[in-house]
C-alpha cells in the first residue's frame, strides 16, 4: 500500500513539474510573439529636427515640413572631401537599397559656398542616387549650420585658412547617421564607418517604417 502512495506521489509531482515546464515555454513563447508583433521597447528621441528652408540638388525648394511623410536617413558630406565623405555616401547608398519604399536619404552638404545644386547633381549621380528616394541639400550657411549644430547637435567646423587648400578634409564634421522619424524627431546616431552602427541603422529604420506603415 505504502509502495503504491509512494507511486502515486511521485507521479504527482512528475505532473506538476511538467505543468510549471510548459507554463515557463508558454511566457517564452509569448513573450517572443510579442517582440516580434512589434512591442519592442520604442525608440529613444535625441530631439527634433528644426526648421529649415534649403535647395535640393534638382533645384527644387525643399522644408523640414516636406519630410513627415515617412522615416529618413540624414548624413553630412561635402563633394569636394578627400577623405570619409566618399565613404559615407557610398555606405548610405548600400543601407538605402535595403530599405522600404517609404524610407529616404537626405544628405546635407556642410560646404554649401561650393556646393550648389548642379555640384550635388554631378556627386550623387557618382553614386546611382535615386532623386526620388535621395535629397542632396545646399543653402546659405547659417541656415546650415543651425540646422547641424543646434537640430542634430553634430559638430562642424573649418580648418584654418593656411592649412585649407592641402588638406583632404578642410571641413570636419561628424561621420554619424541620424535616423529621423515622419514628426521630424530624431531617433538614432550611428557611425557611419561602423559596419556593427550601420547593420543597426538597418533594423531600426525598417522598425519605424513598419511602425509608420
Amino acid at each position: 500500500m505504502r509502495d503504491a502512495e509512494a507511486v502515486s506521489t511521485t507521479r504527482l509531482q512528475r505532473l506538476i513539474w511538467l505543468a510549471l515546464g510548459l507554463g515557463l515555454v508558454a511566457v517564452a513563447v509569448a513573450a517572443g510573439w510579442r517582440l516580434r508583433a512589434g512591442h519592442e521597447p520604442p525608440l529613444p528621441v535625441y530631439g527634433t529636427v528644426p526648421a529649415f528652408t534649403l535647395v535640393d540638388r534638382s533645384g527644387k525648394t525643399v522644408r523640414a515640413a516636406d519630410l513627415t511623410r515617412g522615416p529618413w536617413i540624414a548624413d553630412f558630406i561635402f563633394t569636394r572631401c578627400g577623405g570619409m565623405c566618399p565613404g559615407l555616401t557610398a555606405t548610405l547608398a548600400s543601407v538605402l537599397r535595403r530599405m522600404p519604399p517609404n524610407v529616404i536619404a537626405v544628405s546635407f552638404t556642410v560646404d554649401p559656398e561650393r556646393d550648389d545644386p548642379a555640384t550635388l547633381q554631378r556627386y550623387a549621380e557618382q553614386f546611382g542616387a535615386d532623386p526620388a528616394r535621395w535629397l542632396f541639400l545646399t543653402g546659405d550657411r547659417p541656415t546650415i549650420e543651425r540646422v547641424i549644430r543646434d537640430g542634430f547637435r553634430l559638430s562642424l567646423a573649418q580648418v584654418p585658412p593656411e592649412e585649407r587648400e592641402s588638406s583632404p578634409e578642410p571641413i570636419t564634421h561628424s561621420d554619424r547617421f541620424a535616423l529621423v522619424d515622419g514628426a521630424l524627431r530624431i531617433r538614432g546616431y550611428y557611425h557611419g564607418q561602423d559596419p556593427d552602427a550601420t547593420a543597426k541603422l538597418v533594423d531600426d529604420a525598417r522598425r519605424l517604417a513598419r511602425d509608420a506603415s
